[in-house]
């Protein structure tokens, strides 16, 4: 077990296999259920809320410890977060945003109110279609942010693309102030998602 906890691909290869090996008993050995709209809807729900974890938990991680405790590290130890660390969590950061987005939009479809959702349900539909459109908006200004913003100037602050120091300072700055207003969104954004489907 020590050789599978080790090492990231086969812990998450083994918790995957666990997850299939749990769907499989809860269809065969519960009472079944149907590959319909049903299932389609619970798999992509499980997505979103699988990306979206990632998504928000990195964005916390970014707004928690890692921008507070930037000043604290020595300069000499700075190169190990923007070289190594930073990259690699803005890659996950940013293609979580996407496929948290892009389930969310297929999971409202499948469920026949992603229409009604976007347009806030000021068709008269109301409520719940309201509660999860805020949330849905929320979730797509997060993103623009994520992929049109935070991750262009990160490019430039991290060194990734060629600027001056002057850029450079301007862009980190920028990248945090859109990083921390993400996080100003998010829970408003979890609470509007979490209530549509909990209140109403």
């Amino acid at each position: 077990m020590t050789s599978i906890l080790q090492s990231l691909s086969k812990t998450v290869h083994l918790s995957l296999g666990i997850a299939i090996l749990l769907f499989l008993g809860l269809h065969f050995f519960g009472d079944g259920f149907a590959f319909d709209t049903i299932f389609w809807s619970w798999l992509f729900r499980y997505i979103h809320v699988t990306v979206g974890i990632m998504w928000i938990g990195l964005l916390w991680y970014f707004n928690f410890v890692q921008i507070p405790n930037m000043p604290k590290i020595p300069d000499e130890q700075k190169p190990a977060i923007g070289k190594v660390i930073a990259p690699s969590a803005l890659f996950y950061f940013r293609w979580a945003a996407a496929f948290t987005v892009i389930s969310g939009l297929i999971l409202a479809w499948l469920n026949g109110y992603v229409h009604s959702a976007m347009i806030l349900g000021l068709d008269g539909s109301g409520g719940k279609n309201t509660a999860i459109g805020i949330g849905m908006w929320l979730g797509l200004v997060m993103a623009f942010n994520v992929w049109f913003v935070i991750w262009p100037n990160q490019k430039k602050a991290l060194g990734m693309v060629e600027c001056t120091p002057e850029e450079k300072a301007a862009s980190a700055k920028t990248a945090m102030l859109f990083s921390r207003t993400n996080t100003l969104l998010s829970l408003p954004m979890l609470l509007t998602m979490v209530a549509a489907q909990n209140l109403y």
